[in-house]
């Protein structure tokens, strides 16, 4: 063997080490791979997207009460008809990551979770004046949305529908009588007693009772129609008319240029006695061969509007009277002379003479002759003289000799009755009276009364209280589907499915 040559053996020591070192690198990089990718946050697809933003608005919805679905109508409607437009939109890219799409693009994702950022925030904040605003702000810039979305790309898009409002099933012709107790109104001066404060449900008080409609006397309710209207692009694309459906209810739309129609019984909406209701249905469109759905969204009012109470405190008065004695006056007058002494008497705070009830007092008349008592020899006397002032009452006291050599003196008085009117506070209540669609209700105003509170509750979970001083004209601040008048005769209320603002 020469220098330097290798045997077999040898040779193949060194390939399967090479081999070795060569797979062990492999599986260092895999690792190192894995370890990586484990570390790195996955990104989110379109569809992941979606999903999140229907599930955050979804739970929002279940959120909102009585009043937020009211307020906040307008912004979740809105945000839906976005949503539903997104999805049809990239439908054939959802599985694509969601970071890959251009700025402009995403800008109406962000948009949608800017408006459930804040429809949260005023769920989270009830009553805040001014809550719904803010989500109308943030929801302000959706229709430029839609119309981009109409006007570049070639999925089916819903501008708008009608209606937002489902008005009662029962409107009107419900038989509505006064109970035996409203027959009868309370006796002129009849004394108001009773505490003022809130009434607790079902309280009444005589005359004033709540209506009520008994199950012998209510007809039998007429299912009437609600005509919906979809204003939109791209809907009736495929050769499968459009369907929508409430529940149970499905039917195929009514097809006019760029509008679809369908008229749906109103028995078929989610409705309630005394709540609001959200009522949701699902358009069904066949647009290059897929079904695309959208979901429509409808406030449902219930059959009963609420209830309502009405507290006036009033105040008459009781007269009460006392007896004032005015202090003695004297007059004296020298041999031969006249005196007169004149005053004037104010009655005390708050109180008034009683010019019928009222009497001079001569006290004491003296008279001297040589200084030798004789009260023959004094003429004078007391007597009411002109007021220097509206309300008061002057005396005069005279002392007057009857003859030049005689002197005199008089003491005199009055008494007068002194009259007030004490004032009487009560509360005229109305009691628990209901309120019901397109009916009017008055309560009177008391011609005493001067302050009142009004407490209202509308769809059984809406409270609202307001308070006045005095007669006269007030102005209350809107409530939605509830007009009212207040003026020195009547508080004038009427439930209207109409009057939403």
């Amino acid at each position: 063997m020469t220098a330097g040559s290798t045997s077999p053996g040898e040779s193949l020591w060194g390939r399967t080490l090479v081999l070795v070192a060569v797979v062990l690198a492999a599986g260092a990089l895999l690792a190192f791979g894995l370890v990586r990718d484990r570390g790195a946050p996955r990104v989110p697809t379109i569809a992941e997207k979606l999903v999140n933003l229907r599930a955050d608005r979804a739970e929002l919805q279940a959120r909102a009460d009585g009043m937020a679905r009211i307020e906040l109508l307008s912004s979740f409607r809105a945000a839906s008809l976005l949503f539903d437009a997104l999805a049809a939109r990239y439908e054939p890219e959802r599985e694509q990551a969601f970071d890959r799409l251009p700025a402009g693009r995403r800008e109406m994702f962000d948009r949608l979770e800017t408006v459930n950022a804040a429809l949260r925030a005023a769920l989270d904040r009830p009553g805040a004046p001014g809550r719904a605003v803010a989500v109308e702000q943030a929801a302000s810039n959706i229709p430029g949305d839609l119309e981009r979305l109409a006007s570049h790309d070639l999925a089916p898009v819903i501008l708008s529908y009608t209606p937002e409002i489902l008005a009662p099933r029962r409107k009107v012709g419900e038989l509505t009588l006064p109970s035996e107790s409203a027959a009868a109104a309370p006796p002129e001066g009849a004394s108001h007693d009773g505490p003022a404060g809130r009434p607790a449900a079902g309280e009444t008080s005589t005359g004033m009772a709540p209506l009520y409609a008994p199950s012998f006397a209510a007809p039998a309710p007429e299912d009437s129609m609600v005509e919906i209207d979809i204003v939109g692009l791209r809907l009736t694309a495929g050769e499968v008319p459009p369907i929508l459906t409430m529940g149970t209810w499905r039917g195929e739309a009514t097809v006019l240029p760029e509008r679809l129609h369908f008229t749906v019984p109103r028995s078929v909406f989610a409705t309630d006695v005394r709540r609001t209701r959200l009522a949701t249905g699902s358009l069904f469109v066949r647009h290059a061969s897929r079904t695309q759905v959208f979901q429509l969204l409808f406030l449902s009012l219930p059959e009963k509007p609420g209830s309502f109470a009405f507290d006036q405190k009033v105040r008459t008065t009781t007269p009460e009277s006392n007896t004032l004695v005015s202090p003695e006056i004297l007059a004296r007058a020298p041999v031969g002379e006249t005196r007169t002494v004149r005053r004037c008497f104010d009655p005390p705070p708050g109180w008034r003479f009683d010019k019928d009830k009222r009497r001079v007092v001569i006290v004491e008349r003296l008279g001297w002759l040589d200084d030798i008592p004789d009260e023959t020899m004094n003429g004078g006397g007391v007597d009411f003289v002109r007021e220097d002032a509206p309300g008061q009452i002057c005396i005069s006291v005279v002392a007057k000799p009857v003859t030049k050599a005689a002197r005199s003196a008089t003491i005199g008085r009055f008494e007068a009755t002194l009259v007030r009117d004490r004032p009487v506070d009560g509360v005229v209540q109305s009691g628990v009276r209901a309120l019901d669609w397109n009916d009017t209700v008055r309560v009177p105003i008391d011609p005493t009364m001067i302050e009142w509170k009004l407490y209202i509750r509308l769809f059984g979970e809406v409270d609202r209280e307001f308070d006045g001083q005095a007669q006269g004209s007030a102005a209350l601040p809107d409530i939605p589907f509830l007009r009212i008048t207040f003026d020195d005769k009547y508080l004038t209320l009427r439930a209207d499915p109409d009057a939403v603002r």
